[in-house]
């Protein structure tokens, strides 16, 4: 059976939940459209199903990665009939871009009134994006590790694109095998961890609804929120605190699994990512945090004690945030801006969120290990200016980087970078101010969808622009999520005939 066809089945049943809630808080004709678009759902499912019957896969795991990219471009139109249907205030064009930003884990969203959705429908998007960051956990070693792509490619010993040759690492097992292996060993962690932020949430005050909402999107890394962010949640400051401790799966895989390459050489207290992420989310905060120093020194009252330590929070919550590319803001951060006096603290977000953070985890962007393996190369290249005839040694830090690990990296920064330049410029041409542009093209391909409210002077409309520049805006999300290099792969002939 394609693994899209699956993945298509179990979108289908999912459509239950919301179909369930609508039902017991009498929203009975949001309730409606999600049960019959699963009874249609499950039907289309069972008839292509049983057309494949018997038939074997033919591309192996480029043909995995083909339903993957199926996922985030094809599924989103049948995810968005029930929203579409439940809302019915709204075009089926914007109701496609808000479940592609959904199932692409970005969260950004065309409704910026959150009282414009039902409580169902709030579910509905929370939903779709925790779903979509499940399914990157899985596709990571299953899918792109085989592949050595998302990262893996700085790692492994092949090149990006072509199939693992060494077999005492992944095993000579079926594709299906060690995609049921890996599905039931992190599907149970993943729903347990969300299970276990959504009770702590409920505790601290949030309501039901937000509590589960905050966890899933805190998990997928997606940012999506019931009542439009933290400012109004009733957990506060504990929320902040539960949340920013999640927060840290997405720092590095190794919080979570060791099964793939990147578990093999030491463990979490040695992992460059770990280590890198936690050293710019204190580093950033207490660069913000200090620069009020440089104008003002001085610090006598109870209550600038206070607000020091709410701005050092809010920027603490606020870098980790956006580091993850999750895109919450703190309650505090509208205080951390004014503490240090940043007139512009739209860079910083956006220059975190491309940063991104851990390989194979649910957070986009360029990927703390493909930083850090840049890093590396710099320091290397410095020490060649002062003792040109030296030669290298391969420390303990450097262990999971492969020789040529930078130039890698550094192809696939470029290759970002163009990406990027070619999105705005297609944005601009589309009508977009040239700011908006950039905020856009960043937003989508780090799938940090928030920062079209914070990362530009005022928060941009997604709902006013052009259908065009919303299928561009689409293409950002897919092209964040699966990365250019996966793409190249897709549309390399002999990689198929392989």
């Amino acid at each position: 059976m394609p693994l899209f066809l699956l993945i298509f089945g179990v979108a289908s049943v999912s459509m239950l939940v919301p179909a369930l809630h609508g039902g017991a808080v009498r929203e009975l004709e949001t309730a409606r459209a999600f049960f019959y678009c699963c009874l249609l759902g499950l039907i289309i499912f069972g008839m292509i199903a049983t057309a494949h019957a018997g038939r074997r896969p033919r591309h192996g795991a480029l043909g995995t990665l083909m339903s993957l990219f199926s996922t985030f471009v094809f599924l989103p139109f049948f995810l968005a009939v029930p929203f579409f249907e439940g809302l019915n205030t709204t075009t089926f064009m914007n109701a496609y871009v808000e479940m592609v930003s959904a199932v692409t884990t970005t969260g950004a969203t065309l409704f910026d009134r959150p009282e414009r959705l039902n409580d169902t429908l709030h579910l509905w998007r929370a939903q779709v994006g925790w779903m979509g960051g499940i399914t990157m956990w899985i596709a990571a070693s299953a899918i792109l590790a085989p592949l050595n792509l998302g990262g893996f490619e700085v790692t492994a010993q092949a090149e990006p694109g072509q199939r693992e040759s060494q077999s005492t690492i992944y095993g000579r097992t079926d594709p299906r095998a060690r995609l049921l292996r890996i599905v039931t060993a992190l599907v149970p962690i993943y729903v347990g961890l969300t299970v276990l932020l959504w009770v702590l949430l409920f505790i601290s005050g949030d309501r039901p609804l937000v509590a589960l909402t905050h966890a899933m999107s805190v998990m997928a890394t997606s940012g999506i929120s019931a009542v439009g962010g933290l400012g109004e949640n009733g957990s506060g400051f504990t929320g902040e605190i539960l949340m920013l401790l999640f927060m840290l799966f997405a720092l590095s895989r190794l919080t979570f699994s060791s099964d793939t390459i990147t578990a093999t050489q030491g463990g979490l207290t040695t992992d460059p990512e770990f280590r890198l992420g936690l050293a710019i989310v204190l580093g950033v905060p207490l660069i913000i945090f200090l620069r009020h120093w440089l104008g003002a020194l001085d610090f006598e009252t109870g209550e600038e004690l206070q607000a020091a330590i709410r701005a050092f929070w809010g920027a603490l919550f606020t870098v980790m945030s956006f580091l993850t590319t999750t895109g919450f803001a703190s309650a505090g951060w509208t205080e951390a801006q004014s503490w240090s006096g940043l007139q512009t603290p739209g860079l910083i977000l956006m220059g975190l969120a491309l940063i991104g953070g851990g390989v194979a985890t649910t957070a986009g962007g360029v990927k703390l290990l493909r930083v850090f393996a840049l890093y590396l190369n710099g320091r290397r290249e410095l020490e060649r200016l002062v003792h040109p005839s030296s030669v290298s040694r391969a420390g303990r830090e450097s262990r999971r980087i492969q020789r040529n690990g930078a130039f890698i990296a550094w192809i696939f920064f470029m290759l970002f970078a163009l990406t990027l330049a070619a999105i705005t410029m297609l944005l601009a041409l589309l009508g977009v101010e040239f700011e908006d542009a950039i905020v856009l093209a960043v937003a989508g391909l780090s799938t940090t969808g928030p920062l079209i409210s914070f990362a530009a002077e005022e928060p941009i409309a997604l709902s006013e622009l052009s259908g065009t520049a919303k299928a561009v805006f689409c293409a950002a999300m897919v092209l964040g999520r699966l990365e250019t290099l996966a793409i190249i792969a897709l549309l390399t002939p002999d990689l198929w005939r392989g």
